[in-house]
């Protein structure tokens, strides 16, 4: 830590060295907003510090120091070398240690005359800056002492909405994480990734400086690290533990990373799109609005569509609790209804440890509740007293592909019809394909919003474009594909993706085959049709394990052989359609395509 140094002539100099810790003296520390003509640690080298405006803060603090007994002082301006990396990556990691350690901490505002409406409370580094010290002074712009911490909590507690119990300096470890978290909500930052960056010391965390990164990856890996380092310290009991670990059966975290991983990484430009879309605004600004259907064919992209929602919740919306599931049809553990009640409790209750004791209430009966045939009803109860626990907070519940829900579909459907009118506090999101059986159920929620990817094609359109160039770009680095080889790949591409994510990461997987070698890339690239076989597979055999097998048959039957593309009107007339359907014909046909066939082919 390098330090100024105040003499018996009022002059002040840099420490000649880069202290250790076990080598610094009592010092005060300076907080205050960063403004024009700032000294930096070059203009103390050069001589010039004295030349900037900014020199005036410096002088006061030294001073202040003086009269409180201190020859040494800090200001981050100038004692951190911000051209050396390893400093600067350094002394963000030590700073909230470094306020706290101080013997002294003075809050020059120096804007506005009203304290309240100082924007010293807006910044995010100031943050830290009022939480670390064991105690704060505050002094206006004419350097006139306004009170400190401890005497102005009630004001500030008013002004910035953290604790009077964190503002008397008690733990930070005794808030929850996503408390905690709510404390940035509405301070902002230079540049972005400091929002993220700013947190460290809040959460006792240490992450290397990406500067360019962003700010939603900066709060990704925040938030992993706060996740990492709440598994090795624990915050339940042995028996809670015991309860948790019987209670998993994924962690839904993991699952998204593997999606993540296998679908070649998150592209914020694949999925930004929906956060300015009408119906996802509409549900989440409206206070009516608790469910979302996200409803889309095939390959369009939805379960990487929630990857995004969910990064983005858990950037904009840090003091609220965020649970969702990745449903997946082949694999046993995670296709079924109570494999997505078990998830989402789990995250609940990892993010709330108080939450366990609704599943303790009925573990302590039998270690069995979360396996056999009442497991469901056993779940579906735990789950309905959490959601109206007082001490849950504003949760978004997010569950993936419905339509890969093969056990207790229904089942899983009312339960969120019936829990998404529960609590004012608890949003829903939920994807899945264009199914009749899932439209029907989700109807029955009055105030509903949907969100229907052929709607908004272009949109989808564009995102798979960036997709592309995003795979292509890949496949020309491992294949070492020359200019017009990569455009060539990436026009064929583009022209024959028809909006379909999947089908572009079958085609780009197949490229990058090693048996594939660079000459045979066009030949092989123009083998392929725009069309997903491997999907149509799996529909025909849900259709020929279907209630309605025959019927569908014949309608595939039909529109083979027809010589031009007909209209589902035109289809009831060449298929004996049952009753039921032909009488609802018309309410179906506005969201039907105009030619079937065209769409099935």
């Amino acid at each position: 830590m390098r330090l100024l140094e105040r003499d018996d002539t009022g002059e002040c100099r840099l420490t000649d060295d880069y202290l250790p810790n076990n080598g610094i003296p009592p010092y005060a520390i300076l907080s205050h907003r960063w403004g024009d003509e700032e000294v930096l640690f070059r203009d103390f080298m050069d001589g010039t510090a004295k030349n900037k405006a900014g020199y005036a803060k410096i002088r006061f603090c030294g001073e202040q120091a003086w009269r409180d007994g201190l020859k040494f002082f800090w200001v981050d301006t100038c004692c951190i070398d911000k051209s050396n990396n390893t400093e600067l990556q350094e002394a963000i990691n030590s700073m909230f240690r470094w306020y706290r350690n101080a013997t002294k901490c003075y809050a020059y505002l120096g804007d506005e005359p009203a304290f309240r409406a100082s924007s010293w409370f807006t910044r995010g580094w100031t943050l830290q800056e009022l939480v670390a010290p064991t105690s704060v002074e505050f002094f206006s712009r004419e350097e006139v002492r306004l009170g400190d911490r401890r005497s102005l909590e009630r004001v500030i507690h008013d002004v910035t909405g953290i604790p009077l119990r964190a503002l008397q300096g008690g733990s930070l470890s005794g808030f929850g994480v996503h408390e905690r978290m709510a404390w940035i909500e509405k301070r902002k930052t230079t540049r972005e990734e400091d929002r993220a960056y700013s947190l460290f010391g809040i959460f006792d965390v240490q992450l290397p400086l990406l500067y360019g990164e962003g700010e939603v990856k900066a709060f990704r890996r925040l938030w992993e690290e706060i996740i990492k380092s709440l598994n090795t310290k624990p915050t339940m009991d042995a028996a809670d533990t015991r309860c948790l670990g019987d209670l998993y059966i994924t962690n839904p975290r993991h699952d998204k990373q593997r999606i993540e991983a296998v679908k070649g990484g998150l592209l914020d430009d694949a999925y930004s799109w929906v956060l300015n879309n009408a119906q996802f605004q509409q549900w989440r600004e409206g206070k009516d609005n608790r469910l979302l259907w996200i409803k889309g064919d095939p390959g369009k992209g939805k379960t990487m569509l929630l990857c995004g929602i969910i990064d983005e919740l858990m950037m904009s919306s840090p003091s609220s609790f965020l649970s969702f599931f990745f449903c997946q049809a082949t694999d046993k553990r995670i296709n079924n209804a109570t494999a997505v009640l078990r998830g989402l409790i789990y995250l609940l209750v990892s993010q709330q440890p108080a939450l366990i004791r609704h599943v303790r209430q009925h573990y302590d009966v039998s270690k069995q509740i979360f396996e056999g045939t009442n497991a469901w009803f056993t779940l579906r109860e735990i789950f309905n007293a959490i959601l109206q626990d007082p001490v849950l907070r504003p949760t978004y519940l997010i569950i993936d592909a419905l339509d890969e829900c093969v056990t207790d579909l229904l089942r899983l459907l009312e339960l969120v019809v019936q829990m998404s009118g529960l609590s004012p506090r608890v949003k829903w999101i939920v994807s899945s394909r264009n199914w009749p059986q899932i439209e029907e159920q989700l109807a029955i929620v009055t105030q509903n919003a949907r969100l229907s990817l052929e709607l908004n094609a272009e949109s989808v359109a564009s995102a798979v474009n960036t997709y592309i160039r995003h795979r292509v770009a890949r496949l020309s680095k491992q294949k070492r594909y020359g200019k017009n080889m990569k455009k060539a790949v990436r026009d064929y591409l583009s022209s024959m993706a028809d909006g379909t994510f999947l089908w572009v990461a079958l085609v780009c997987q197949e490229l990058a085959d090693p048996k594939v070698q660079m000459w045979h890339t066009l030949t092989r690239l123009r083998s392929f049709p725009s069309g997903l076989d491997a999907l149509y597979a799996r529909m025909m055999e849900q259709i020929r394990s279907s209630d309605d097998a025959d019927l569908c048959k014949q309608i595939l039957a039909i529109v083979a052989i027809v010589r031009r593309p007909i209209s589902l009107r035109e289809l009831t007339t060449l298929v004996e359609m049952p009753v039921e359907i032909s009488d609802n014909l018309d309410s179906r046909l506005i969201e039907m395509p105009d030619n079937i066939s065209e769409d099935l082919e």
